[in-house]
């Protein structure tokens, strides 16, 4: 919170068409949510008012045990059911998810400060 670019993602959870998921029963292993961020506000995977940036964090010890895949299917599952038309994130190209955004449809719109920006498409119109 103490980040201004970083804190619009969560201050004031949840806004209205703010949705989110947690991984573990009785442990927390990893959150994701998505929020739509206007241009007047944008994420650093900002691309349209009406296309959703994505969050997805895991704790170091579930890391590539498919956690985050699930965290990820989950979040593109409510899309696809609410009709949201893509998902926008954006990630460092040194990052390991990196390979699961591609290998998952993820494509490459763009850059910002050092971050690569990817959507995923979900009707025709995107």
């Amino acid at each position: 919170m103490a980040s201004p670019e970083l804190a619009h993602s969560i201050a004031g959870w949840p806004r209205n068409g703010d949705f989110g998921i947690i991984a573990g029963a009785t442990v927390p292993l990893g959150a994701a949510w998505w929020r739509f961020l206007g241009r007047d506000d944008p994420g650093f995977g900002y691309v349209d008012d009406d296309i959703p940036e994505i969050s997805i964090g895991v704790v170091e010890p579930a890391r590539g045990r498919g956690t985050g895949r699930a965290l990820l299917g989950a979040l593109v599952e409510e899309a696809a059911r609410r009709e949201v038309r893509a998902l926008s994130l954006s990630v460092e190209p040194d990052n390991d998810a990196m390979h699961l955004y591609k290998k998952s449809g993820f494509r490459e719109v763009g850059y910002h400060g050092g971050a690569t920006t990817m959507v995923l498409a979900l009707s025709p119109r995107t």
